[in-house]
């Protein structure tokens, strides 16, 4: 099913979550083969762009397969916020920009006081997103979570802040910045929301299956669901939320041997823009959350961290993949 943010036309109800340190390019890639609708780009820091820190800069590399893309941008004060915003309209070219407020991360939402600590001050989370929707041309839109802890919890007061300033959508991740990723996100947050505010919601928050998936657009009412954590090592996860949300077919697992397939097409898509070594190394976690509940795949998840080539990374998968094929 079609729905918009702003001006932005999306195919269907499944969005990719803006991971750090997982999506980029490459897979983002993969993940958009694999059906999604909107894929969020990781979090950059808007001074970072401000003072021109080239592995920031660098992270903003796309390629327009992965339209329609949303880049996120993190920060504390709306100058910078500003800055950055049209620093990635002109250089990047995303669809739609993003700004973090849910950022749990200690070193973000404590010691930068960004992300999920503006949803601490209503009045100045107004202020950031009025400027940043009248300094760009795309639409913006907000990720917040529920509260800054259990005592402060006031997603549907920033939902309507934000709707107030101009935003396109919100996407909301219903549990509290002390919670961290911990304990079970609270779909109802989601649901007071999708109440609050008219334009459109995304829900956010243990989404790893594709009844998930389902559960969450019925019981919330929510336009969108967007899938972060379940992807890793699964992004035919993906496919198997769009097939049945938008066609009600339930898909069966991906066998391992496609996987592991997959994994090797991830791997290959990350050579194209990492050097050799930094995608080893990457590789080695993500085949590492390929491997996970796959049959003998200890012996295969201890050699993979003493791999330094791509022929070694290559050979070892491989060699995996025959020993599935007995």
């Amino acid at each position: 099913m079609k729905w918009k943010i702003g001006n932005v036309s999306i195919d269907n109800r499944v969005v990719l979550a803006p991971m750090a340190g997982v999506c980029n390019s490459a897979f983002r890639k993969i993940i958009k083969e694999m059906g999604a609708g909107l894929l969020y780009a990781e979090m950059v820091s808007d001074k970072a762009l401000v003072y021109d820190n080239k592995k920031s800069h660098d992270m903003l590399y796309m390629t327009e397969e992965e339209r329609p893309i949303t880049q996120q941008i993190f920060g504390s004060d709306k100058e910078s916020f500003v800055c950055a915003a049209k620093i990635v309209e002109s250089e990047m070219k995303p669809d739609i920009i993003d700004i973090n407020m849910g950022c749990p991360v200690p070193k973000v939402a404590k010691r930068a006081q960004a992300g999920a600590a503006l949803l601490k001050d209503p009045d100045k989370v107004y202020d950031i997103v009025k400027s940043v929707v009248n300094a760009v041309n795309v639409p913006v839109t907000v990720k917040i979570r529920s509260g800054w802890d259990s005592e402060s919890i006031n997603a549907s007061i920033i939902a309507k802040k934000i709707e107030e300033a101009g935003a396109s959508a919100i996407c909301v991740h219903p549990r509290t910045r002390a919670q961290g990723y911990s304990g079970h996100a609270n779909w109802n947050i989601i649901k007071e929301v999708k109440e609050s505010v008219s334009i459109p919601v995304i829900g956010n928050g243990d989404i790893l299956s594709a009844e998930d998936a389902k559960k969450m657009l019925d019981e919330t009412g929510c336009d969108a669901v967007m899938i972060g954590r379940g992807t890793l090592g699964n992004p035919y996860l993906i496919k198997q939320v769009v097939s049945y949300i938008e066609d009600g077919i339930l898909l069966e697992e991906q066998s391992s041997i496609d996987k592991m397939k997959l994994c090797l097409k991830h791997f290959d898509y990350l050579l194209k823009i990492k050097d050799e070594k930094t995608a080893v190394l990457e590789m080695r976690t993500h085949a590492a959350w390929y491997l996970k509940g796959l049959p003998s795949s200890t012996i295969v998840k201890q050699k993979l961290y003493t791999l330094k080539t791509k022929e070694e990374f290559i050979k070892l998968i491989n060699d995996y993949i025959s020993d599935l094929n007995y």
